[in-house]
């Protein structure tokens, strides 16, 4: 009689193949989840530069005078700052619509006093922080506001 060696793995061999795949996820996954932040910290910083760009046109085509608030960035007005339409309101709109701050996924505005920005501003309420007096935006999260 011939005898028949059953084919298929052992316990101790599946056991090493899941503990060698626990070991890789254990290193990888950490990696796609700091690049998913890395992608939400790049956006919102591009998108703050470019509120920070159109604010200085503003400046510049409004002799010096910081829009009131960032709405007046997706506007036409006059070199007063006045929203309107015709042949005087010649500037803007500086950006089609307020970017989204990556973070909150959100393109409202919190007016605040302080230039920088402080903790205590910091709501994660709104997607940006915008001082009126002095034209300066920044990011509305715990961690970047000072950028």
């Amino acid at each position: 009689m011939k005898s028949k060696k059953a084919s298929g793995f052992t316990l101790v061999e599946v056991l090493i193949v899941v503990v060698i795949m626990a070991v890789l996820a254990a290193t990888i996954i950490p990696q796609f989840s700091d690049s998913a932040n890395d992608a939400k910290e790049g956006t919102s910083e591009f998108n703050l530069h470019t509120i920070r760009s159109q604010i200085e046109l503003y400046k510049s085509q409004h002799d010096g005078l910081v829009p009131s608030d960032l709405s007046k960035l997706t506007e036409v007005t006059d070199e007063d700052g006045t929203v309107g339409a015709g042949a005087d309101f010649k500037y803007g709109p500086y950006i089609r619509e307020l970017p989204v701050n990556s973070f909150t996924n959100l393109n409202t505005v919190t007016t605040i006093t302080n230039s920088p920005a402080q903790a205590g501003d910091v709501t994660g309420a709104s997607g940006w922080l915008y001082n009126a007096t002095t034209g300066t935006v920044f990011i509305d999260h715990a961690d970047h506001f000072e950028k």
